[in-house]
């Protein structure tokens, strides 16, 4: 008899969850609310649709988030090949044609044999497990509100839920070129990004708009609320005049062509799609109204005339408070036939989205055979993070991206950062590579390069 599980939401952790088990001979089925009911930061109906930054974050294996991806290409993960498959240039980064990437996932999985799509919001999980099918719920950050209410229930706490938000996309032909330069940090791969030069002068006045400008005010909006990574630029820049200068809008790495010397402070647009049709705002998250977008934003040099192809929004994101209700595997202490993944578990960030996806499918796919779920090496960056996620002495838990500050430390001790994060990575590859040799019952898809920053 063929083994069936169910897979709530077709976001990157469900896309990735659903194509694990369905190339493991697994039946699934995907369920996914959209296009019926669709939420305020979604567009369109497809798969794996990316509502923040087109950006997936750095391919440098020196860094927490590069050696993610290669554990990953180790694991032979569905949804980081696709985002290779159509990516845009970026630098050391990737990023990618967001609605390429989508429609690569959606084709793929309503065309695989082994997986049945059911576009219907889904508001009971008892209620579709008939004879007790394993579930993956991984509805993301922006889980309906029917759905959330089934899961506190379940869970038996209070869910808890905070605000998140997305940067402007401008259309490529409105900005005036003479005022931009394309440069990419510390000329890192190409000239993939265009950069926005701002004096002192300008700057402080910049600063001064954007942080008197008029906002979206909606009432459950609190600082409490706000995930610390995606504060709204306004916000970020409330803390200080010079805030933004160190963070999104930094000059290091940058020499403006016509001075020659690094700017005050810069503002960088990154391509949106292959064709360099529309670049997205780094950094720009923002909660100020359409029509302040539009006059502040046009203060930036070379953005003066721009033209809006999408207003930055904010909107809701939930997680569950996963230290005290899953245990190593993603399941539910109360009831390991169900598990999380994706943001929802507050594992926050897309590519650990897709890590989790893909873990929760192993483990699932495990307890298929009648195996024990497998445990990634902690000298991972995904171990790392996930046994930080699921370790219930964790209190106040909030939602945390994969990084160096919580692996296991070196031994002996690096004291040199470059170094140090260069030997992190190699021990957590290394890791996984053994990982994966000693789990063959799991029948690993294969695993691929990832590409070279050369």
């Amino acid at each position: 008899m063929q083994h069936k599980v169910i897979v709530v939401g077709a976001g990157l952790a469900g896309s990735e969850a659903a194509w694990q088990l369905a190339e493991r001979g697994v039946f699934v089925h995907l369920y996914e609310m959209r296009p019926k009911k669709t939420t305020p930061a979604h567009h369109t109906g497809a798969f794996a649709e990316l509502v923040c930054s087109n950006s997936l974050k750095s391919l440098d294996a020196a860094t927490a988030a590069g050696t993610l991806k290669h554990e990953l290409a180790v694991l032979g993960s569905f949804v980081l090949a696709c985002a290779l498959e159509s990516r845009v240039p970026a630098g050391g980064a990737l990023a990618v044609d967001r609605e390429t990437f989508s429609a690569l996932v959606s084709q793929r999985l309503s065309t695989h044999p082994g997986i049945e799509v059911h576009n219907e919001e889904l508001t009971d999980i008892e209620g579709i497990r008939a004879g007790g099918t394993p579930v993956i719920i991984a509805t993301g950050p922006l889980t309906s509100d029917a759905l959330a209410d089934n899961l506190t229930a379940l869970i038996g706490q209070e869910r808890l839920a905070f605000f998140d938000a997305a940067a402007p996309i401008v259309e490529a032909d409105s900005l005036d070129r003479e005022r931009l330069f394309a440069q990419s940090r510390y000329d890192k791969s190409g000239a993939d990004y265009l950069n926005a030069p701002m004096t002192q002068e300008h700057y402080e006045a910049f600063i001064h708009e954007l942080t008197s400008a008029q906002r979206v005010i909606l009432k459950e909006f609190e600082g409490a609320d706000l995930f610390q990574a995606c504060q709204p630029v306004e916000e970020v820049a409330r803390c200080g005049l010079d805030t933004l200068r160190y963070g999104a809008l930094k000059p290091i790495g940058l020499t403006e062509p016509k001075t020659g010397r690094r700017p005050w402070a810069v503002v960088q647009l990154r391509p949106e799609n292959k064709a360099g049709t529309a670049y997205n705002l780094v950094g720009f998250q923002t909660n100020l109204s359409f029509s302040e977008q539009q006059r502040v934003f046009r203060m930036i040099p070379g953005l003066e005339h721009a033209v809006f192809a999408r207003y930055g929004v904010m909107h809701r994101n939930t997680f569950i408070d996963a230290p005290q209700v899953l245990d190593r595997s993603l399941a539910l202490r109360a009831d390991t036939q169900i598990r999380f993944a994706g943001q929802i578990t507050g594992t926050e960030g897309y590519v650990e989205a897709i890590g989790t996806g893909l873990f929760a499918a192993l483990c699932t796919y495990a307890q298929l055979l009648g195996k024990e779920p497998p445990r990634l090496p902690k000298e991972g960056v995904l171990g790392a993070l996930l046994a930080y996620a699921t370790d219930p002495t964790v209190t106040d838990y909030q939602p945390l991206h994969v990084n160096y500050g919580i692996m296991a430390p070196l031994d002996p001790p690096i004291k040199r950062k470059r170094e140090r994060y260069a030997a992190y990575s190699k021990r957590a590859l290394h890791a996984m590579e053994d990982f994966r040799a000693q789990q063959g019952h799991l029948s690993f898809v294969p695993a691929y390069e990832m590409p070279s920053l050369q």
